[in-house]
């Protein structure tokens, strides 16, 4: 099915030159003088290559039809993460390259969609938001306005994200998996 370049997302699986790609990240670039464009990361599904390709927001790409199943994570073991299929509890195993850097945000019990392409898994995607909690943040420092300036702070999972200055250590906080940014603050 061909779709305008500026509608491929995340967990797309497209294909390009002759190969099949699943998209890891997207971002449109408007400049000031020229039409904009988008630029995508995207993994081969077959090598696990990864490689960054540009086009014009009016073009248009093959997205692939893919089989999605839903799953629950279950546990990491070394590089492969298991997940069970919600319908016939099956185990299988992925390559933990397949899920990305939002891979982190994996948790027991989690619900994901996995895409298939002729019977094997091509991408896994997590939940748009998932609930960490804050393990370490930097003190506010004084004359620092809530509105404009963000901090580091350390997630439980051990990813680094900006978070505001009124966030501190022990805060439980929704994080978007995507590209691992600040949401909104917990409500408990």
């Amino acid at each position: 099915m061909k779709i305008n370049a500026n509608l491929i997302r995340p967990g797309n699986i497209i294909e390009h030159n002759n190969r099949q790609w699943a998209v890891l990240k997207t971002a449109i670039v408007q400049p000031g003088k020229g039409g904009a464009f988008i630029t995508v990361e995207m993994r081969d599904v077959r090598t696990g290559t990864k490689t960054n390709e540009r086009w014009r927001t009016a073009d248009t790409v093959e997205k692939l039809q893919v089989d999605e199943k839903d799953a629950t994570f279950l546990f990491k073991d070394g590089a492969h993460l298991t997940f069970m299929d919600a319908e016939s509890y099956e185990q299988f195993t992925v390559p933990e390259e397949l899920v990305g850097e939002p891979g982190a945000f994996l948790q027991d019990g989690m619900p994901v969609t996995v895409d298939l392409i002729e019977g094997s898994p091509v991408s896994v995607t997590l939940p748009d938001k998932v609930t960490c909690t804050v393990v370490e943040a930097d003190p506010v420092v004084k004359g620092q306005t809530a509105a404009s300036s963000y901090k580091p702070g350390l997630l439980d999972n051990g990813v680094r994200v900006m978070i505001p200055p009124f966030i501190e250590s022990g805060t439980r906080i929704v994080v978007n998996t995507a590209d691992a940014t600040y949401a909104e603050r917990a409500k408990d």
